[in-house]
Formats: C-alpha cells, structure tokens, sequence
C-alpha cells in the first residue's frame, strides 16, 4: 500500500530531509541525492523530498526528469508550499519567469510567511521589472524583519523605480530615525545610503534641499569624489557660481586631468567658448592649471578645441614641440579629433611638415629651429605617417613613404609596424596587412594587445584557424574546448563577431550563425547575471551602483556588437528563407561560383570538418576520464558545425530573436530598419514592413536601400489582390514614398538621374532596374562597371557592386570583367582578386 504523501516523516527521515536541502544548498548532488532516495524507499510518494529530488536532478542537467518527478510531486501533495517553491525555481532555471512567478504566488497562499520564496519572488519581479509587484513582495519583507537595513532600502528601491520619490525618501528617513545609536563613520552601508538618498531628493526635482542634506552628511561620507561632485554640480545648477567654482577647483586639485571637471569650472566662470572674447580668460584660466605641472595634459590639450586662428597655431606649436620632444607615441589619437574642422587639420599638417623640413615655423615656441634629436625626428615622422593614414586626410602613399622612413630606423618597433599593417588594411590588401601585423606581433610575444590585434587583422584576412592559434598564446589551452572554448568562456565579444563575420564571407553559414548566436546568448547571460546583483547590492549597501545597473541593463541591447551580430545573423536567415537548399552551410554559393571557387569551398568545408572532428575526440577522450568533481556537469557541444541552427524549418521565425530587441532598442540604426523590412515583407507582415520603411524615411529619406525597397513594396502592393480590407486601407493612408499610381520604372529613371554624382545611389537604381525587367540585366552589369570610372566611389561601394552581380546571378565572365576593372583602380585590394 502506498504510503501517504501527507504523513509526517519519523525524526531520523527528517533529519535525512534536512541533510537532502543542505547537500543541496552545498552543491553535494550525489550525496544528496542518495539521502533523498533513503526517504523514497521507505515513503514512495513523499512530495517534498521528490521536488527535493527534482531541484538536485535539474542542478545535474537531467532538466526533463526533474519536471516529470516535480510534477509527480505535486499530484501527491499539491498543499505543500515547497513543491510549489521548487515548481518555479525549475521554471526560472528555464528563464520561464513567467511560470515561475505564478508557482511562487500559489507557495505563498499556502505559506505567506515563507521569507525565501517572497525573496525569490521580488528577485523575478525586479528582473521581470514588475516594480509595482516588487513594491508588494519587498513591503511584506519589511513587515517581516523590520530589523534589517536592506529590507528597508529594498522598499526605498521599489519606490524610486516607480518615480515616487517622496515615498522613497521617507522610507530611508524613517529607518534612520529607528537607529539608537549614530552609526560609526565607517560604516560603508550607512554612507552609501545617505548619497543615495541625496540622489533621490536631486532626481525629484528639489535640488536646493538636496544640497542641503549633502552639506550635512559631506564630512562624513566615505565616498568623498562623488560627494563632491554631486556638490559642485548641485551648486552649479542652483546658480551659486561663485561656491561652485570653489567645488570645481576643489575637484581639480583631486584630478587635474578631468575633462568634465574643466567644463563644470568654466560655467561656473560664466564662460563660453563658442565666444570668441572669451577666449582670453578660457587661457588664462588654462595656463594656470597648465604652469603646476609639466605632466598635465588636459589643460593644454583642451584649449586646441575653441581657439582660432593665430591663437590655435601657436598653441598647437606648443603643444605638438612639446609631445615629439617627450616622444608621445599617442599624440596623433591625442588631437585627430581637430581635424573634423578643415582649417584645423591644415593648420596642422602645415606646423608638422615644418618640423619634419626641419625648419622653423612661425609661431614656433620660443622662436627656436625644432630640435635634431632622434626622439623629436621620429615622433614627428610617426605623426605624419598616421596623419596621411588617417580618413580625413588620407593620401596613402605619402604614410606608406613615412612608415618605411621610420622602420628603416627603427625596424623592431611593434607601433611602426602596427602602423604599417593599418596602411595596407586601407589599401584593401588584408592578407600584407595580416603578414605585417604579424610580424609585428612576433616582435613582441608577450605583448597581449598587439597579438588581439593581430588575430583580428587575420579574421579578416579569413584565416580563422591561424587567428585561433595567436589567441591561444594568451588563453587556458586546457579549458573545455580549447582557446575557442576560453573565449567563449571570457564573453569575448569582437572574437566571436569577427569570427562570425569571417565565416560568412566564406559561405560557411553554419559557423558563421553559431558565432552570432553564441553572442546573442552572452547577452542572455549578462541579462540572467542581474540576479545575482539583486541580492548583493542590497545585501553590501552598493545602491546607486545597483541603479545604475538595472538602468544600464534596461537598454542592453543597444550595444554596439549585438547590433553587428544580429543584423549578420539575420542576414543568413534571410538566405535560408530564400534558399532552403543552404542548410549544409558550405555550399551556400554553390550556383554563383565557377568550377575553381566551388572546389576551394569544398576544400576548405572538408578541412573545416577534419578539424572539428579532431576536436570533438578530442572531447571523448576527456570524457572518458572526467574530473572527480561533484559539481554542476558541463554541457556538451552537440552541434559543432551550427547544422542544426541551418536545419530551421521557420528561419524567418528564427530570425525573430535577433530583430525584435535590434528594432526595440536601437531604432534609430537605418540598416536594422533595412533589415527589418526584408524579415516582415517575406514574412508578408505588410504593415510591420511598412512601419519599417517609414522608420528608414524619418533616419535618412535619401537612403540609396529604402529606395529600393519602396519600389519593391509598391510593386507588391499593386500586384496582391488579397489583403484584408484594414491592411489595405492602413497602406493606403500611410504609404507615400512610392505614389500609387506611379510607373515605376519611370519614377526610378527620375530618382537615379537626382542622384548621378552618388555611386551608391546609382547601384541601387541599377538594381531596381534589374528587378523591374531582368532582360535588362547585361546592361545593369555595363553599367555597374562603369560606375568604377566614377572619381568619387569608394573601395567600399565597388566591393558591394560583387554583391549586386551575385543577386543578379551574372555569369563568371561579368564577375571577373568588374572585378578586373577595379583591380586596375585599386591593385592591392584583396577583395576584387581572381
């Protein structure tokens, strides 16, 4: 007969019981679990110890039995609050959090004193940023331990994520004046409380009485920079210029180096540099800070930004004699930021030629002819070769001319060589610009920033295997998965992207979707990570930090790298969508290459393969003598090769993951606009392409892509017949890019005649030319090429030319006519070689 799940457990099982949580709680799996057999041997259908049972199995990556033997465990006990408790932990293991949240709502009806599952559910509210349901969770702690400061702040949290400040404030004041005692001044929970509180009271608006409360609390805060610097802006923004100019020159004597500190001193000042007559003062104001020491920088670098003129020249000669003499190597990262104004950067150029003719220019300091020192004759060399490299005043012969003056001298400098690697990169030729690098990098093999760099410039050369080798000089070789296995473990994002990027250009989907995704799940983990932050914050006191974080990771996706893995990876969803026969990944051009490129990729796949094979016996090898750990197991790697991310039966759907947050977070990026509009009109959400393109037309209305893809939606729109009568009138009422009634191919001759001095606009005409009427593709690709005679296109657009002759599907002899073509305008492009 079955026992009853409701029984009591004798004193021995339940101390067997308790053992079960703490073996738990320790990470004791085995053990734990072995106890928790114990108790099911003599009670079969005991609902604690199985969802007991249940937590360990999910810990050791059995997360399927856990929920059946979880489930089972509420069928047998469905009043207990821990099976309930143990129910959503499963699901927030599963990041339902959803789910989780409900389970934990239901083990509080049956417990609502129980303090770890309101804990664990205010954590899932303030992660789900449910702020009204963790004001509720966070109250209810409060009521329970009255006694603890951080229940207290966690209330005052709650309260400020709601913009109730004043609630906030009082929370935090009324816990204050519950203290019997003054705590010490080293109380570090005690400090950060009051700048917070402060913090609060300034974001509501009431700056005066928040600079009185930090007046009262200054000289006994520990964290005495940002103390100061709440004062001195808070004064600032009060108008008491005169304190504030104090509290300002109070901070520079902490930092003299601080930009923002200048800028706060200078309004204080009551001085703007847009004005010219005030220009004196800013000098004035400058050179003091400037006369303390010979080692500041700030205060002689800053004043190049406003002056004009003759003034800007003799402070630039000033500034630059005085770096080549010390041989800054930085002083060109230092000042390129000038050359965004062309009467700057000629200014510049002018004072630095002088010095390299080594004559002296007007306006030089002291008058004196510059000095013939190696140091000041080298520094001044390496300015000129970076200043010829840089894009606004770029002449690459002139750098390369420079570069080689200087390796000359000096031939086992990593910064000369670096440089020269960079100068073969703008000209197109990746694999010298990798060799150079490289060499560079062997120069100094303990130098952790030169070998980054070297193993990017070989991604880009598409040598993943070599780059892989250069970062493991400087990886745990003996991790799980080797370097590529350290790196995945570092979170490093530009490898992994670069990588990604790498094996698209290859046509290696497979690879280049399981990079993209690897960096879309780091950013998965860094949102999961604030869990542990909701805790220790308040548990440590760190609350403006913890602010600032739940701030920081609200917008998370912004991020600049997961905007370039996304849109790469939906970009190879979009192949798949349409050509399903892409899924082997290797052969994803297989009908756009010649003979010759087809047996390289095929080549190239079968190496790619003998490797991860290598790899993966490598992996059984270790299996099969795994480490005596009773921790969490390692997840095994089932599919190396990103085959299975090809095999999606939905890969518009798939894409799905990236576009959302791409869209949601950074609308103002015109590609994902592009992008988003390709995913909805496959997917013939009409309305979400047109939201698209509108969004597109409020960035940038000239967009050489929105004009095709206006075309395309227009053209879609005339020939489909069955669209729902309110979908047709929204696009109807909203869409006016393309007038309805227009002849396209009209309106397409109109818009490439606006834009003939735009090569890219050009090719996007060409295009829509193509798309229109494909018979008159011959003509498109002559006039592709001809394009290239065009003075101003850039290597860049040329390069995307390969790409429109690829969507055209033209035959080998067009691809290699253009690419000879721009082989003769750019000769040591790698991208147009045969």
């Amino acid at each position: 007969m079955p026992s009853d799940p409701m029984q009591p457990l004798s004193s021995k099982e339940n101390s067997l019981f308790r053992q079960v949580v703490k073996c738990y709680e320790d990470k004791h799996y085995k053990k734990g679990l072995k106890a928790a057999d114990q108790i099911l041997r003599a009670h079969p259908n005991h609902g604690d110890t199985q969802a007991m049972k249940a937590l360990i199995l999910n810990s050791t990556g059995k997360g399927d039995e856990a929920f059946t033997l979880c489930k089972e465990a509420l069928k047998n006990n469905m009043k207990s609050h821990i099976t309930w408790h143990v129910y959503g932990l499963l699901y927030r293991s599963v990041k339902n959090y959803e789910e989780a949240i409900k389970a934990y709502k239901f083990a509080l009806r049956l417990e609502p004193e129980q303090a770890n599952i309101l804990r664990d559910l205010a954590l899932l509210q303030i992660q789900m940023r449910d702020y009204k349901g963790y004001l509720d969770s966070r109250t209810k702690m409060l009521s329970q331990r009255p006694a603890l400061r951080q229940n207290w702040t966690g209330v005052a949290i709650a309260h400020h994520l709601l913009n109730n400040y004043q609630a906030a404030e009082k929370i935090l004041t009324t816990y204050e004046e519950t203290l019997k005692q003054k705590p010490s001044k080293s109380d570090i929970e005690h400090s950060e409380a009051g700048l917070y509180k402060i913090s609060i009271i300034a974001e509501s608006g009431d700056k005066e009485r928040a600079l009185k409360e930090l007046e009262r609390i200054l000289k006994d805060t520990l964290d005495r920079a940002s103390a100061l610097e709440m004062r001195a802006e808070l004064l600032l923004e009060l108008g008491r210029k005169e304190d504030a100019e104090k509290a300002y020159r109070t901070l520079l004597d902490r930092n003299n180096e601080r930009r923002a500190y200048y800028e706060g001193l200078e309004k204080a000042l009551g001085l703007d540099r847009s004005d010219p007559s005030a220009h004196s003062q800013l000098m004035e104001l400058y050179n003091s800070y400037a006369a303390k020491s010979q080692r500041v920088d700030a205060a002689r670098r800053i004043p190049l930004d406003f002056l004009t003129g003759d003034d800007f020249r003799q402070a630039t000669d000033r500034y630059l004699q005085q770096m080549f003499k010390k041989g800054v190597p930085s002083t060109f990262n230092n000042i390129k930021a000038l050359y965004a104004d062309p009467a700057k950067k000629a200014v510049i150029e002018e004072l630095v030629l002088g010095y390299a003719s080594g004559t002296s220019m007007n306006g030089s300091a002291n008058g004196e002819t510059n000095g013939t020192s190696d140091r000041f004759e080298e520094s001044v060399l390496y300015f000129l070769a970076q200043h010829y490299n840089y894009h606004l005043s770029r002449d690459l012969q002139k750098a390369m001319e420079y570069i080689d003056k200087l390796i000359e001298r000096n031939p086992k400098s990593v910064d000369y060589n670096q440089t020269k690697a960079r100068i073969f990169k703008h000209y197109g030729n990746i694999t010298k610009a990798a060799e150079t690098i490289n060499h560079a990098r062997e120069l100094d093999l303990k130098d952790r920033y030169i070998n980054t760099k070297c193993a990017k410039y070989q991604l880009r050369n598409n040598e993943n295997d070599v780059a892989l080798n250069t970062m493991s000089k400087f990886t745990r070789n003996e991790a799980t998965g080797g370097p590529l296995g350290d790196l995945h473990d570092m979170q490093c994002l530009w490898y992994l992207t670069e990588d990604g990027e790498a094996y698209l250009r290859q046509r290696n989907l497979g690879l280049a979707l399981k990079r993209f995704t690897a960096v879309a799940d780091i950013f998965d983990i860094w949102q999961e990570d604030q869990f542990d932050f909701h805790a220790f914050s308040l548990r440590k006191g760190q609350i403006r930090a913890y602010i600032d974080m739940i701030r920081w990771e609200d917008h998370l996706r912004e991020h600049p790298f997961f905007t370039r893995a996304a849109l790469s990876a939906i970009n190879i969803y979009l192949q798949l969508a349409d050509n399903q026969g892409l899924s082997n990944g290797t052969e994803a051009a297989a009908s756009q290459q010649d003979a010759t490129e087809r047996k390289k990729a095929q080549k190239k796949a079968k190496k790619e393969l003998e490797k991860l094979a290598k790899q993966e016996a490598e992996k059984k090898a270790k299996k099969a003598n795994p480490p005596k750990d009773d921790g969490e197991t390692k997840k095994e790697d089932t599919d190396p090769n990103g085959l299975k991310l090809l095999e999606t039966k939905e890969p518009l759907e798939a894409a799905l993951r990236f576009l959302t947050p791409l869209l949601e977070f950074s609308p103002k990026n015109i590609d994902a606009q592009n992008i988003g509009f390709e995913v909805h009109f496959r997917r013939k959400k009409y309305l979400l392409a047109l939201k698209c393109l509108n969004a597109a037309r409020a960035i940038d209305p000239e967009n050489p892509k929105l004009h095709e893809q206006a075309i395309r939606f227009r053209q879609a729109m005339n020939e489909t017949k069955d669209l729902p009568d309110t979908v047709a009138k929204a696009i109807e009422e909203t869409f006016d890019i393309v007038p309805a009634d227009a002849d396209l191919k009209a309106y397409n001759s109109e818009w490439r005649q606006k834009h003939a001095d735009s090569p890219a606009h050009q090719q996007s005409a060409l295009n829509v030319q193509y798309l229109l009427d494909n018979r008159t593709k011959g003509e498109c690709e002559a006039d592709l090429k001809k394009l290239l005679e065009s003075a101003s296109i850039t290597m860049e657009q040329a390069a995307n030319g390969l790409e429109y002759l690829d969507e055209w599907k033209s035959d080998a002899t067009a691809r290699n006519e253009y690419r000879s073509a721009a082989s003769q305008k750019w000769p040591q492009a790698t991208v147009f070689l045969q």
